[in-house]
């Protein structure tokens, strides 16, 4: 069940500014890019079922792309790929992602605020970070909302080309069945290399 926040979410942190909120999504997958979002929402946005995407059930959390693509003043979507993971590390990659997502924007954003606690200076705008900032501001809210599904649509699409890794369910995340896969069938061009690929002390039960 989709849980909705107590009152809907304000639209940003700082208003009248064109403020993007940005999100990241993958970051703790053993195959796979990590996806994130930047999305700039008019002041007077409201959602009822706007919220953090993984309080949102799957069938919300794509209806609730509908209208974020159509309401949104901007919104981009990026990606940073396996094999730069490894090279940068997934903090990096995580933040990188959020600034190819900033660069998407076709229009500029006056300021930024980011899901956690890790980010980097992007230009000269200034920016904020905040924990669980995705359960806090519908512009966060809606970056998650759109880099989550994003990513499980191109996961659907790799799980087709890589059959038996069970990334339709997985995603990519470190499951019971897709560590099984990876010891018996060996890895993939999309696995992160550097990722401790089949610690079972690190399985999630999803």
């Amino acid at each position: 069940m989709s849980r909705q926040p107590a009152n809907p979410l304000p639209s940003c942190n700082c208003q009248g500014v064109n403020e993007a909120g940005c999100d990241e999504a993958g970051r703790g997958c053993l195959a796979g890019p990590v996806f994130a979002a930047a999305v700039i929402l008019p002041d007077d946005f409201s959602h009822p079922w706007l919220n953090d995407s993984k309080q949102v059930s799957e069938s919300r959390r794509y209806e609730l792309r509908d209208i974020i693509i159509e309401q949104a003043v901007s919104w981009a979507v990026a990606s940073v790929s396996p094999e730069e993971i490894d090279k940068i590390n997934i903090l990096n990659a995580s933040i990188l992602a959020m600034h190819r997502a900033l660069d998407g924007l076709k229009v500029r954003p006056g300021a930024i605020i980011v899901d956690g606690n890790r980010f980097k200076p992007y230009g000269t705008t200034p920016w904020t970070t905040f924990v669980k900032g995705d359960g806090r501001f519908a512009n966060i809210a809606a970056a998650s909302i759109l880099a989550k599904t994003f990513r499980d649509d191109e996961m659907n699409r790799l799980a087709k080309l890589f059959p038996g890794y069970d990334w339709e369910v997985n995603k990519g995340y470190p499951t019971r069945a897709h560590r099984e896969a990876i010891a018996s069938l060996g890895t993939t061009p999309h696995h992160r290399m550097t990722f401790r690929l089949l610690n079972p002390q690190l399985t999630l039960d999803l």
